[in-house]
């Protein structure tokens, strides 16, 4: 068994002890009331690396909780196997909502459809608290590149032969996009999985890939600065942040009209009072125009969510994942 599956199959596993230990712990809130919480500091679990988007959108938000609730939502950064690794640890938690997980759409849509019947199951394993953001993905290249468009910079990559694309990890969305595009242009491309944007950015600009197709956020500073060049975006419209980069349907590519996005997500079990009680908190954080501004800045649209209209999207999204997963090549 290798080490992807045995991650999931312990996922799987530590799931079913969390459900174990449900009862318990939605007694103990009724006793004490689901206004006591928070009472103790909150362990928030961003499954990639600090640097990237989901780190810097979760710690904006993370500095509203601690106000409005008056106690410290501390930041862990537990990385690897595609964001597997972090999610793994929340489910194996206390189903109190001490543990939460900014979980993405991989971890929601995707994962289940390259692991097969041993990946984690969102309806079975965790449960949704509220959509936190959504953001495009970006067709980024080095600024070294001498393309100012998708067709230019397919013209130049065939004549260089082989190259090397970024990833955050097999099976996210900054790989499967990758594969797409290199499959559909004809471009030979190697993928090149890393930990996150933090580790993809510096291979990039030293030259190890030429492109990638990743989270904007990561990306926005390079960006501005001049070493990274976008030439088109995911999604079904343009970006405010970037009103002048097209859309990949604009730039002649379908099938790229998908964002990436996150939500917060508890052990399954978790009392419903806490699910409500932190996702009426994310309502209110998504409405402050200053919590938009920031994340507009980097690149993202602050989001909240019932937790059943995560589900619904997610159920949503699955059947356009699921064949991208196949076209990639990952079918588990």
């Amino acid at each position: 068994m290798d080490a992807r599956s045995l991650l999931t199959r312990r996922t799987v596993t530590a799931g079913g002890l969390a459900a174990a230990a449900a009862g318990i712990v939605a007694a103990t809130v009724r006793a004490s009331g689901p206004t006591t919480w928070p009472d103790r500091p909150v362990h928030v679990i961003v499954p990639y690396p600090a640097g990237g988007s989901v780190d810097l959108l979760t710690r904006i938000v993370a500095e509203r909780l601690e106000a409005r609730f008056g106690q410290t939502f501390v930041i862990e950064n537990r990385p690897g196997a595609a964001g597997n690794i972090g999610v793994a640890a929340m489910v194996a938690s206390r189903p109190d909502g001490y543990t939460i997980a900014a979980a993405t759409v991989g971890h929601f849509a995707i994962n289940p459809f390259i692991d097969g019947p041993a990946a984690a199951d969102p309806d079975r394993d965790f449960a949704p608290v509220s959509l936190i953001y959504e953001l495009p993905n970006a067709l980024v290249i080095p600024a070294r590149v001498p393309a100012t468009t998708v067709a230019a910079f397919v013209a130049w990559a065939k004549q260089q032969g082989k190259l090397a694309f970024g990833s955050s990890g097999v099976g996210t969305s900054t790989h499967l996009f990758p594969t797409l595009f290199a499959a559909r242009t004809g471009i030979d491309a190697t993928h090149v999985p890393f930990r996150g944007a933090a580790q993809t950015i510096p291979a990039m600009l030293s030259g190890d890939v030429a492109f990638a197709i990743d989270n904007l956020t990561s990306y926005m500073a390079y960006i501005e600065s001049g070493q990274i060049r976008p030439l088109a975006l995911t999604g079904t419209q343009r970006w405010p942040a970037l009103p002048d980069v097209p859309t990949m349907a604009e730039a002649g590519m379908r099938d790229f009209d998908m964002t990436s996005w996150a939500a917060f997500a508890v052990p399954a079990g978790t009392p419903r009072a806490v699910v409500d009680r932190l996702a009426e908190a994310m309502r209110d954080i998504a409405a402050d125009e200053t919590v938009r501004r920031r994340f507009a800045i980097v690149g993202a649209r602050a989001l909240s969510s019932t937790p059943e209209q995560v589900a619904a999207r997610a159920a949503r999204e699955r059947p356009i994942w699921k064949e991208t997963v196949r076209l990639a090549g990952l079918a588990g």
